[in-house]
């Protein structure tokens, strides 16, 4: 089991009873069309730089992206970039939002459970504490925000390096939801998760066909 530093799962609010068919149609209507538009973004990006670094073009300005990603070489500024599948995205909100109805997510328009570790960023503090220390998630201003941050913190996360090796290699999101076992601390059965919840909500629907 791996121990888990960035990312933290959280209790629904306490409210009345509502059908889960219903939390499902409303986390559809709201995620959705936000990872959609995410995903676009960082798929003109990465196809501007693949564009430039294909016709010898001046890359310097690019080089406010590879600070953002944290990285050195065009080569791995477009393996950051490139957008993993966007069923993996919804597959992941709705686990760790518990379908967008979370404290997090509801407070905090937090949807993966991110932690925060700068005091002076906007952020809540978890419902529980590991040890005597507080854990504090972070608080986007927008739905779309806490994607793109999503997005960005699998793009450069050292844990994940298999996994943004594997998605320059295949966009199927059942092979690249086992590299993803170390974004929690159910280790190799969260990608088995994610996978059954991908197939059983037909979210790989939402990806680009080939």
């Amino acid at each position: 089991m791996f121990t888990v530093w960035f990312f933290s799962k959280e209790e629904p609010i306490p409210a009345p009873q509502i059908p889960v068919s219903v939390k499902k149609e409303q986390f559809k209507k709201v995620v959705a069309p936000a990872v959609s538009e995410v995903y676009a973004e960082l798929t003109t990006q990465y196809q501007e730089v693949l564009a430039a670094s294909k016709s010898g073009s001046d890359m310097d300005e690019f080089e406010r992206l590879k600070r953002t990603y944290r990285v050195s070489t065009t080569e791995e500024l477009l393996v950051a970039l490139k957008p993993h599948p966007k069923s993996i995205a919804m597959a992941q909100a709705a686990i760790e939002s518990n379908w967008a109805t979370s404290r997090f997510s509801v407070e905090a328009n937090n949807l993966f459970g991110v932690w925060s570790f700068d005091e002076n960023e906007p952020r809540i503090a978890a419902g529980k504490k590991r040890g005597d220390k507080t854990i504090w998630v972070k608080k986007y201003a927008s739905i779309k925000e806490s994607i793109r941050d999503y997005y960005r913190l699998l793009a450069r996360g050292s844990a994940f390096s298999e996994f943004r090796q594997l998605k320059m290699k295949t966009s199927d999101p059942y092979l690249l939801v086992k590299k993803l076992d170390r974004y929690s601390e159910q280790g190799d059965e969260y990608g088995i998760t994610l996978a059954s919840v991908i197939r059983h909500n037909h979210f790989d629907a939402y990806d680009e066909k080939k």
